[in-house]
């Protein structure tokens, strides 16, 4: 089985964006920010699936997408609380209408109602509601609702634990992960996302955020940033820090998905980081939609990348299967419960 550990609903219906377009106006207007939610139907929601990522997961040969809303649309920098927890409702909502049309196919994750300057913990609700009621199996987890402001606490900030408690009880993972930025300066997906990856991960090592959870888990999307190709200098700052060495400090919690869109990233991913830690991603029909004129493949068929490598067939399974389904062991269960 080859599962796609980092999808979104970029090609959600229009009138899904329409209806936010309604509620950011609503925002501003002082108007009703949760209006009537448009009448989309099965039909509808199947055309944009089958044929975008039902399309391309079967053309590329993998079987399954874990699948959240769109994340450059989270936005929680728009609007207040209640328009975050509306925003997010709604988004989840669709997400589990997906996996209904498609079990064998499609599993959840949750965007959270975030909002700069509200406590996480008021996200929790949402969590448990995605998680027990709409049988999801993790959340992304905003590092910084300010959409480029980078003025939350760091991760390992105790203002962050009372989300993690609620992770740990639920045995459920988050990907790290940014939304549109809102800062001219950063480009969202080429700067924004790579820069939040990677401030991340330093603050799990300047932190001991993982000596306070040790069963807490993240993915750190896209290749882990910047972190692989600069391993050495974490390392380094690791140890100035006297901090306990990369593998024993963070990487037991920590993971990196394949959402690297070249081979000689993949290689470089693969030779530094442990095969334990890398989940196969894909982010399809995302970032980078295009075809490379170098190869005459799609950029984000990342699938190639990986079977290109010289490493074991036990190993390419770990990285297609068995490593998320430790990530997410309520996928797991769920696999089990079909035999799989």
């Amino acid at each position: 089985m080859i599962i796609d550990c980092h999808g979104h609903y970029t090609t959600a219906p229009a009138l899904h964006g329409e209806w936010r377009a309604r509620q950011e106006a609503a925002i501003k207007s002082g108007g009703d920010i949760d209006p009537a939610y448009p009448d989309i139907s099965d039909d509808e929601i199947r055309e944009t699936i089958e044929a975008n990522q039902l399309r391309l997961l079967r053309e590329r040969g993998a079987d399954m997408t874990i699948f959240s809303p769109r994340a450059s649309a989270m936005a929680p920098h728009i609007g207040g609380e209640l328009v975050a927890k509306v925003w997010a409702r709604r988004s989840n909502d669709l997400i589990k209408r997906v996996i209904d049309l498609y079990p064998e196919t499609f599993v959840g994750v949750c965007q959270l109602p975030q909002s700069p300057g509200v406590s996480i913990a008021n996200a929790i609700d949402e969590l448990e509601r995605c998680v027990n009621e709409l049988g999801f199996v993790g959340c992304n987890l905003n590092p910084d609702p300010s959409g480029g402001k980078f003025d939350s606490p760091p991760l390992t900030d105790r203002a962050w634990y009372p989300f993690f408690e609620k992770m740990v009880e639920l045995d459920v993972p988050a990907m790290i992960h940014v939304s549109g930025s809102c800062n001219c300066a950063m480009h969202a997906t080429g700067a924004y996302y790579i820069a939040a990856d990677t401030i991340a991960f330093m603050q799990f090592v300047e932190g001991d955020l993982f000596g306070d959870f040790p069963s807490l888990r993240f993915i750190i999307p896209h290749g882990g940033g910047a972190v692989p190709y600069h391993w050495g200098r974490y390392r380094g700052l690791s140890d100035m820090l006297k901090r306990p060495p990369l593998v024993e400090h963070v990487m037991k919690n920590v993971y990196f998905d394949t959402c690297v869109y070249h081979q000689p990233g993949i290689d470089l991913l693969f030779e530094v980081i442990d095969v334990e830690n890398i989940l196969f991603g894909s982010e399809m029909v995302g970032a980078v939609r295009g075809i490379d004129p170098q190869t005459g493949h799609y950029f984000d068929d990342t699938k190639r990348y990986i079977e290109a490598l010289t490493i074991s067939d036990e190993d390419k399974r770990k990285v297609f299967e068995l490593n998320a389904r430790r990530v997410y062991p309520r996928l797991d269960a769920q696999l089990k419960a079909r035999g799989l």
